[in-house]
């Protein structure tokens, strides 16, 4: 019975819930960013998209359809920051994928777990979801190695653990709504504070 329902949780993720892909954006120009890099966006997510503070997420490598969407996102109000908001008002449509397309061609580096029990606890709940609560396996849109897919779901591999779970918490309180059908949200509701911080820990080391 168990099998049967995680099996039935994850056909609900990948179909139901799915974000419908968005029309693929014209591609940016990495070098036209440099810049704005370096006067904006690299005092908190580094100039190579390696962020050095767990309260920032690293962007290297992260897909540019994703980037390009949260910082149009941002700038709409559509998703809510603080520190985003007076970053965003100035930037036109062209410097948003110019700083998609150079965030994702940046190299991420690997980071390490630090807890390996938080790390195996997970593990199970990315890869397999729990079928008693109906989460579903961050693997099923996020892809086994955290990778995600390009258009739809974003690189979730090596990035902070801080970071992860205070957006996971945001999903569930309702902060952040801006992911397409409320896939996020509807999981995230249904997580424990133990889970989110374990899956969290998982994500961090994965590579």
């Amino acid at each position: 019975m168990k099998s049967f329902a995680l099996l039935t949780g994850l056909l609900f993720a990948a179909t139901t819930w799915a974000n419908p892909a968005p029309t693929p954006a014209a591609k940016g120009d990495a070098a036209k960013a440099q810049s704005i890099v370096n006067g904006v966006c690299g005092a908190c997510h580094s100039t190579d998209g390696n962020s050095t503070s767990p309260a920032y997420p690293s962007l290297a490598g992260q897909h540019p359809e994703y980037i390009a969407k949260q910082l149009r996102e941002f700038k709409l109000g559509v998703r809510k920051n603080a520190i985003m908001a007076p970053n965003v008002t100035t930037l036109s449509d062209s410097d948003m994928l110019n700083l998609a397309a150079y965030f994702s061609a940046q190299q991420p580096k690997p980071r390490l777990a630090k807890d390996a029990a938080l790390v195996a606890e997970g593990q199970k709940i990315f890869k397999g979801g729990n079928a008693g609560s109906g989460v579903p396996a961050c693997a099923s849109c996020h892809g086994p190695a955290g990778a995600g897919i390009p258009v739809q779901f974003p690189r979730l591999a090596g990035q902070h653990a801080k970071y992860v779970e205070s957006q996971l918490k945001n999903f569930r309180s309702g902060d952040r709504a801006n992911d397409g059908g409320k896939m996020m949200q509807v999981i995230a509701r249904k997580m424990t504070d133990q889970e989110m911080k374990a899956v969290a820990e998982y994500i961090n080391g994965l590579r």
